[in-house]
Formats: structure tokens, C-alpha cells, sequence
């Protein structure tokens, strides 16, 4: 008769589930590494909460951030891991870039805006137009933008007076808003709205300081930003080290109909035009 050797007996069941148990956690941890220096070193997502850069970005828009552009920064990092000063292999922004920064307050949230102004260049707005060094910048009235009416994206104005409503050819709504092509030295160019004399179209002209940024919502009447103190809920200029990273491309877009419940909604919600556009 055979007798069964140490050797040669089976493992007990204990055991062999002790061993897949460790394997397990060592491929989670493998995961939850890999997607930490990811989302620090190489590239992350970004929800849109408000419409303040309509019509570049709408609420449900989803988009991947860029952290190699600029350099690192305590900000770079998520959960709050990182705690140090600066930034390290920085790199200078160009003007006109959609950045992603945190708010320079306390329990400040993640914004995005465009920005507009560097270190060293003096900023002003008069009646709605930007001046940059003392230069005007052109400003081109062109077509209405014609935001999609949706369940996500009322349709929202400064002055409830000027609200338009307009009806597309197969029914759907819009909402019309004065659009202008903004154009900064060195040919780059984007849209902006321009819905009334708000606030924020008068702006003295200021320097901005060594190691800060100005940025601007490119819905000029609806944005809260560096023509506006922290005080006053805005950002006031943005400290350099407070930049996340620059807008790279839109990966999903979503009207805000869907029942999630209901996955084959999430298909009908999808603003499929929007999704793979660049920055």
C-alpha cells in the first residue's frame, strides 16, 4: 500500500486560501499604486459644476486634466498625501490655456477657468473689453451660441430680462447667448459670452504678482474669478503652486437625463458630439 508523504499530500484548504487571499491583496495594492501615480504624475478626471466657462465647457462634461504641463505641487497629489512648498520641474503656462486649479481659500474646491494673465503682465477690463499690457484685445461679435436646453443645463442668464429661448428645427430647445472670439497676442483665440454690463467689466488695470496667475471664466458675467477677491468669492490671483494640471480632452458629456438605475438611459443622456474634443 502507498503511503502519502508531506511531500506529496495535498495543500490543506487553509492554507491554499491564505495564499489567494495575499495574492489578492497584493494585486489590489499593485491597482491602487498603478492609479495613485496616475492620477498624480499623468492624468486625471474633472467634473464641470457650473456653466462659468460656457460655451467651452458645459455642466456634465467630463474631462481628462494633464499633470505634466506645469510641474507638481502639493495640489498634484489626491487624498492629501503630498505636504510640501513650490512646485518641482515647473513649467510656465501659456496664456489662454483651460486650467485646473485649487481655490486659493480655506476647503477650497477644484475650478476651471482660462488663464489669462502671467507674472509680470498688467490686467484690466473696460466695459466688457480685456486689456493686457495696455493692449486691447480683439473682441469679435459672432453668432449666438445655442446652448442645448436639458436637464442639467437650464437655461440660466445674469439679467432673467435678457433670457432667450429659441426652438431648433427638430423641436429641441436652446438658450441664446451673445458670443464674441476673444484673440490674445500670439494668434490664439477661443469664444466667449458676453450676456450684460455685469461687475466684473470694469477692472482695474493691475499687475500681477511673481508667482501667481489671473484666470478668467470664459461666460465673462457668470464667473467668479480673479477680477474678484477671495472676500467676494472669487480667486483673486492664483498662486502658482495652486495649478493642477491643464484640460486635455472631454471624455463623457452627459444632459442629466439619465436614470442611472436604468443603464440603456445612460446611452440617450450621452452628448455624443462633445466627447473626444480637445483643449
Amino acid at each position: 500500500m502507498e503511503i502519502e508523504t508531506a511531500a506529496t499530500a495535498p495543500a490543506a484548504p487553509e492554507v491554499r486560501q491564505e495564499s489567494s487571499l495575499r495574492e489578492t491583496t497584493r494585486f489590489l495594492l499593485f491597482l491602487f499604486i498603478a492609479a495613485l501615480l496616475l492620477r498624480s504624475f499623468i492624468i486625471a478626471p474633472f467634473s464641470i459644476p457650473s456653466g462659468s466657462m460656457l460655451p467651452r465647457t458645459m455642466i456634465g462634461d467630463y474631462l481628462f486634466v494633464a499633470k505634466w504641463p506645469y510641474g507638481y505641487s502639493r495640489f498634484s497629489f489626491p487624498f492629501g498625501i503630498a505636504q510640501f512648498d513650490g512646485r518641482f520641474l515647473e513649467s510656465v503656462p501659456d496664456r489662454g490655456d483651460v486650467v485646473v486649479f485649487r481655490l486659493p481659500a480655506p476647503e477650497g474646491q477644484d475650478l476651471v477657468k482660462r488663464l489669462i494673465g502671467l507674472p509680470g503682465d498688467t490686467v484690466e477690463m473696460r466695459e466688457g473689453i480685456l486689456f493686457l499690457n495696455g493692449s486691447q484685445i480683439t473682441k469679435t461679435r459672432i453668432a449666438d451660441y445655442l446652448m442645448p436646453i436639458s436637464a442639467n443645463t437650464p437655461c440660466r442668464t445674469v439679467d432673467p430680462a435678457a433670457k432667450r429661448e429659441v426652438r431648433g428645427d427638430n423641436g429641441e430647445m436652446f438658450c441664446a447667448y451673445p458670443r464674441y472670439r476673444e484673440t490674445l497676442p500670439g494668434g490664439r483665440s477661443y469664444d466667449i459670452l458676453d450676456q450684460t454690463m455685469g461687475p466684473g467689466d470694469n477692472f482695474p488695470a493691475t499687475i500681477v504678482p511673481a508667482g501667481h496667475y489671473f484666470v478668467m471664466g470664459d461666460n465673462r458675467d457668470d464667473s467668479l474669478d480673479g477680477r474678484f477677491t477671495i472676500m467676494d468669492g472669487g480667486v483673486g490671483f492664483l498662486p502658482a503652486e495652486n495649478l493642477i494640471g491643464r484640460a486635455l480632452v472631454t471624455f463623457f458629456s452627459t444632459d442629466g437625463s439619465a436614470d442611472y438605475p436604468k443603464p440603456w438611459t445612460w446611452f440617450s443622456a450621452a452628448r455624443w458630439d462633445r466627447i473626444g474634443k480637445p483643449y
